[in-house]
């Protein structure tokens, strides 16, 4: 369990992996889909999360170049769990939670 939440535990890691449990999506698309977040951070989490092997990253030929991230085998693995986790959430956090 360490292992996952120094991981996961960190802030915005597993909102990025819950964004691309969904779809893979473009750097711009990730920024717009978890408000908050600076560039510098989201690239720092990709960056961590690619080297973790949960991450896929792909790089579109241009023009213009255009990078893509999607979850690993690995990374899709842990849909079961965040599937947990929100409906957690859903029934034990009020809604007006403070996020962390």
């Amino acid at each position: 369990m360490t292992r996952v939440f120094t991981l996961l535990g960190k802030r915005w890691s597993g909102l990025v992996v819950a964004v691309l449990s969904h779809q893979p999506a473009y750097f711009s698309e990730l920024r717009r889909a978890i408000p908050g977040i600076s560039e510098r951070m989201l690239s720092d989490r990709l960056t961590e999360l690619t080297e973790a092997g949960l991450v896929l990253r792909r790089v579109d030929e241009g023009p213009p170049l255009r990078v893509r991230y999607e979850l690993t085998e690995a990374g899709r693995g842990l849909r079961p769990a965040l599937d947990e986790l929100r409906n957690w959430a859903a029934t034990h956090l009020p809604e007006s939670t403070p996020h962390c």
